[in-house]
């Protein structure tokens, strides 16, 4: 992995930092390559996942110069938004290993919404959350009008679409867009501490809830019980079920292999 994103992998736990803090992290196409390839590796070499970013952003989304040099050369977005934010945010919510976002500083735009997508949110007492799009001219991307919405409401959400004011890390808590608010010093602290507690733990099963959350706001209730059926069944027939019941009987402590 390049110097733009840092990668590394600790007791079950990928570390995936967002390295351009001259940038505030802003997004280059070098770098959300990059950042794909660093969660599809963690995806598959670690059982819990930790997004954050270098210096005092978490992430301030595309890249404005580069954006501006494709504007000026005719090309557009040059379909970044199909070749880059889709697949980061696929990458995000279809990996079965939790993704827990350490939200360090400026979440902005995709940055913000990458945030979104991490399945827990821990935001250091000095996160921001801004979604910009508007104030250049742009509707939301990178799933934040999917995932905004499930996380805030409808009206809350449209308000931080269409008004775009930054978003304290307090307020952020109490309208839920964030799990947890700590200081800075404790933030990597506790974000690991998390994801090293979901990687001991029942790995199929958080993909088998994953998959449920993913799916059941836009199924029918029959439907989404069905989902939660085979799901369950599927976690039922894990070595992780079997030992951990045992565990339970016998008064023990269950050991979980995430098989």
């Amino acid at each position: 992995m390049s110097s733009n994103v840092l990668y590394e992998v600790n007791d079950s736990v990928a570390t995936v930092t967002l390295n351009r803090p001259d940038s505030l992290n802003s997004l280059t196409v070098e770098m959300k390559e990059e950042l794909l390839d660093a969660l599809r590796r963690a995806g598959e070499e670690a059982r819990a996942i930790v997004l954050t970013g270098a210096g005092r952003a978490f992430c301030v989304g595309q890249d404005l110069h580069e954006h501006a040099d494709n504007l000026a050369q005719g090309k557009g977005l040059d379909d970044t938004v199909r070749r880059h934010y889709n697949q980061i945010v696929l990458a995000l919510r279809e990996v079965p290993a939790p993704v827990i976002a350490a939200v360090n500083g400026v979440a902005a735009g995709a940055g913000a919404a990458f945030s979104f997508a991490c399945d827990l949110r821990v935001a250091s007492e000095n996160a921001k959350f801004s979604m910009a799009f508007t104030q250049i001219g742009l509707t939301a991307d990178s799933g934040a009008s999917w995932t905004l919405p499930r996380l805030v409401g409808l009206g809350r959400a449209t308000e931080l679409l269409m008004l775009a004011e930054p978003v304290s890390a307090e307020y952020a808590l109490q309208i839920g867009l964030v799990n947890r608010v700590v200081s800075a010093d404790d933030l990597m602290g506790d974000a690991t501490e998390i994801a090293t507690r979901l990687a001991n733990g029942p790995t199929t099963a958080y993909g088998a809830v994953k998959g449920a959350l993913a799916y059941s706001s836009v199924l029918k209730l029959d439907q989404a019980l069905e989902l939660e059926a085979r799901l369950q069944e599927e976690c039922a027939e894990t070595k992780d079920h079997v030992a951990a019941t045992r565990a339970f009987l016998d008064k023990e402590t269950p050991t979980f292999t995430g098989r």
